[in-house]
Order: C-alpha cells, then structure tokens, then sequence
C-alpha cells in the first residue's frame, strides 16, 4: 500500500480564527511526479495523489489507517506561543 502522512493542516497567514483547523487530514505521499509533455505542467498518474480523507478526531485517522493497513507518518501540530502584549508596552521601552 502507499505512504500517507496525517497531520493537523496550520492557519494561514492570513486567517485569524481556528475554525475550520480542527480536522485531522490523511494524505497519500507522491513520489514520481512527472512533467506533462504536452504543456509543461507537474503531474502524475498516481489517483491517489489527489485523495485528501478528513477525520474529526487523530484516533479516528490512525484507526483508519491501520485497518486498511495504510503505511502512516503522524505529523504533530506545533503549539502556538502566545505572547501578552500590552498597549502600554511601545511606550516603556
């Protein structure tokens, strides 16, 4: 069977709310990709390069994954450093 990875997908730069982060994404890994003679473009004969399965849950995407016995790699989300800004602070320093 291919290679997916499972990750959690990151905000853009320009998206400030979380919404519609919390979804877990299996996605098959391509590695052939191949140049389209005809117009130059990247492709691929692989179909199951464009397949993108969203779970609510991570157990939900590695249960999945181990029952059809798809070969995973798990990508962590990375935690938000959040730091406490204050207005007063452009003008102490």
């Amino acid at each position: 069977m291919k290679k997916a990875k499972i990750y959690k997908p990151s905000k853009t730069a320009m998206q400030s709310g979380l919404k519609k982060f919390d979804k877990w994404i299996l996605e098959f890994v391509t590695n052939d990709p191949t140049i389209n003679p005809l117009m130059g473009w990247e492709s691929s004969d692989d179909t199951l390069s464009e397949l993108k399965l969203e779970f609510s849950s991570k157990d939900l995407a590695l249960e999945y994954a181990k029952k059809n016995n798809i070969e995973y790699e798990l990508i962590e989300p990375q935690k938000r450093k959040i730091l406490k800004k204050s207005y007063s602070d452009n003008f102490i320093k």
